[in-house]
């Protein structure tokens, strides 16, 4: 190899190099200026809340394995209803009643909807944001959406049901009630 060649090939391995560090958690190129959670967010958040929605109980009632659904809920059903670390969390059926929803109640931890026990397992639904490769995203859904316990959502994907019946919603948008 001459002197060029060599120059050449370190010229390309840099170019490789720079462009492997630009690329963000999805496999795209990274937007300047913004950070891989902000380009993860923007990714899913939706600018308008989506028409025809169902609620929980509906969409488990109705809803097959790669349907297309777009579901309601709240943010809910277990003292921890987020995953850590990841972009994943259970939602609730807005029939269900949050004790922060009563108004004497005190309850700590309303979101785990402990008052309407008996109810929940037929009313909940759990919601993921995967990657490209399917993978669920590696970032907490909390600061990614800026939600938290008893947010109302409404995310749209693809549904997918367990032996169980239970429904896993394989988002790809979100929008976030005000």
């Amino acid at each position: 190899m001459n002197k060029y060649g060599g120059l050449i090939l370190i010229l390309m391995v840099s170019v490789l190099v720079l462009l492997a560090g630009c690329s963000d958690s999805t496999g795209g190129v990274a937007a300047p200026g913004l950070s891989i959670t902000e380009q993860i967010s923007k990714r899913y958040l939706l600018k308008a809340e989506p028409e025809e929605v169902l609620d929980v109980i509906a969409a488990r009632e109705s809803s097959k394995n790669n349907d297309e659904v777009v579901v309601i809920g709240r943010i809910g059903g277990d003292l921890k209803p987020f995953v850590d670390s990841m972009a994943a969390f259970q939602i609730v059926d807005n029939s269900l009643v949050a004790c922060s929803d009563n108004e004497h109640s005190s309850c700590p931890t309303p979101w785990d909807y402990c008052c309407e026990t008996d109810k929940l397992p037929g009313a909940m639904a759990f919601v993921r944001f995967n990657d490209e490769q399917g993978n669920v995203q590696m970032v907490s859904a909390k600061s990614l959406f800026s939600v938290k316990e008893l947010s109302t959502v409404v995310v749209k994907g693809v549904a997918k049901r367990d032996d169980a019946g239970n429904l896993t919603i394989f988002a790809d948008g979100i929008y976030v009630r005000k």
